[in-house]
């Protein structure tokens, strides 16, 4: 654990604990709150075919569609938890390891 407070630069094991909590929160709540959106635009494994590329097919669309809801939630939740500089800077080394980086 001492490493992962070194990288990210944490201090305490409670701001850590926070951390986790925030992620943990946001992964589960991603999906919940992508669930109505991913139903209004048809996404249901029952439009897909049978095969396994269909299964597969659905599962990738699916969570290409859940990962921007992640990201909005990460930052949000961090905030609330008064980790906001953290999952910021956390973001922002993300999305620019993902290429995404133009976007700040």
């Amino acid at each position: 654990m001492q490493k992962l407070k070194e990288r990210w630069g944490v201090t305490s094991n409670f701001q850590l604990t926070i951390i986790f909590i925030v992620f943990a929160i946001t992964g589960s709540s991603s999906v919940f709150v992508a669930k109505p959106f991913l139903n209004l635009i048809g996404l249901q494994q029952a439009n897909f075919p049978d095969a396994w590329w269909g299964t597969t097919i659905y599962w990738v669309l699916r969570i290409l569609l859940i990962f921007p809801f992640y990201q909005i939630l990460l930052v949000i939740y961090g905030w609330l938890f008064g980790q906001f500089k953290f999952f910021w800077a956390f973001e922002k080394k993300m999305l620019t390891r993902l290429g995404l980086g133009f976007l700040f």
